[in-house]
């Protein structure tokens, strides 16, 4: 059997560093015509958007605020097979000299509608990748809400598009590391995993269970959710428990060598989610440079951040207690640069 069904991950993921030049201008090189763009500012305090092919490309969501859904028609003006067309918005974004990254994931395309679930949704899904984008309109009732995987979802982030809400993160992985399956973790705040308030209610298959607070189901309010679930050699989120020591550190297999690793400890409050990735940061032993899903900060040069991207895992290099505390429950999305070995059972890589 083989090893992995993605040999070059970079058509599925990929990420985009640009210069923006107050006007307009075109974001190319990718390998596929994205379906989410998740855009920040690297050298200023502008915020984290989310911008969708389902919600099209004027709709923006922060992941460092509450706000609801705005529309700029100088946010992303085209999806094109190979990136996006941008206006002259500060925030996805283009404001004259400013340093940005971009964060790119494929769906499936234009949404189709789904009835799998209780509540019709609109699914954009690629099942070769394991992520899909959903929509759909808040009953304020227990539902199930389709996602178009036709496996569970490891990871799922909900926001309210028409309310103030929170960013909701929970998933098969929220679940087993918490015990419940109402654990849930907010994006866009530092606090520890909760279960305070009740939202999810069953991770399947086809659809998530999904309550009747606002946050996760409004009634009347338009909702949108991001579903990921793994693929060997090319998507891995799991959990691991820190050491305390920054000298010999815990190694975390994925199976492939990171672009991407987002991290959030989840047995207490104060520490931001982290971003590190290998377009900012290429080279291993080098000052960290990280970006923090929920606040608006300008790219952060830290040793704390300092991670090795293996040819078959990450390592921290760093008793930061972001990363590493001694005890401290951490979970993380990783996705790949090369698998480890190709379909063949070829190494894809080596270090």
């Amino acid at each position: 059997m083989a090893y992995t069904t993605i040999n070059k991950p970079n058509e599925y993921f990929d990420i985009k560093l640009w210069t923006g030049n107050g006007s307009t201008q075109t974001i190319s090189g990718l390998s596929f015509q994205p379906d989410l763009v998740w855009g920040k500012s690297r050298s200023t305090n502008y915020e984290q958007s989310w911008i969708d092919s389902v919600r099209g490309g004027t709709k923006y969501l922060f992941s460092n605020g509450f706000s609801a859904e705005s529309t700029d028609a100088n946010a992303i003006t085209a999806f094109n097979s190979d990136g996006y067309d941008l206006g002259s918005s500060p925030y996805i974004g283009n404001a004259n000299t400013i340093t940005y990254v971009g964060w790119n994931w494929l769906a499936g395309g234009t949404a189709s509608s789904n009835t799998d679930g209780s509540i019709t949704s609109s699914v954009s899904a690629n099942t070769d990748s394991g992520f899909s984008v959903v929509t759909w309109t808040g009953t304020g009732a227990n539902a199930t809400v389709g996602h178009g995987l036709g496996v569970v979802p490891k990871i799922t982030i909900v926001k309210g598009r028409d309310a103030v809400t929170n960013w909701i993160v929970g998933g098969s992985l929220i679940e087993d590391v918490g015990g419940s399956t109402n654990n849930y973790i907010l994006l866009n705040t530092e606090a520890p995993m909760d279960t305070s308030v009740d939202l999810y209610a069953s991770y399947n298959t086809d659809t998530i269970g999904v309550k009747t607070d606002t946050n996760i189901n409004g009634s009347g309010q338009g909702m949108v959710m991001y579903c990921f679930s793994e693929v060997k050699g090319y998507s891995k989120f799991g959990s691991y428990t820190g050491n305390g020591s920054a000298t010999d550190s815990p190694f975390i297999y994925t199976g492939f060598k990171p672009s991407f690793f987002m991290v959030k400890k989840t047995n207490s409050t104060g520490n931001k989610w982290v971003i590190i990735d290998n377009k900012r940061n290429p080279i291993n032993g080098a000052t960290g440079l990280g970006l923090k899903p929920n606040a608006n900060d300008a790219e952060e040069s830290f040793s704390g951040f300092n991670i090795d991207f293996l040819s078959n895992g990450f390592k921290p290099y760093s008793n930061w207690d972001g990363y590493n505390a001694s005890g401290g429950t951490y979970i993380y999305m990783a996705f790949a640069e090369n698998p480890l070995v190709g379909t063949n059972n070829v190494p894809a890589t080596a270090r």
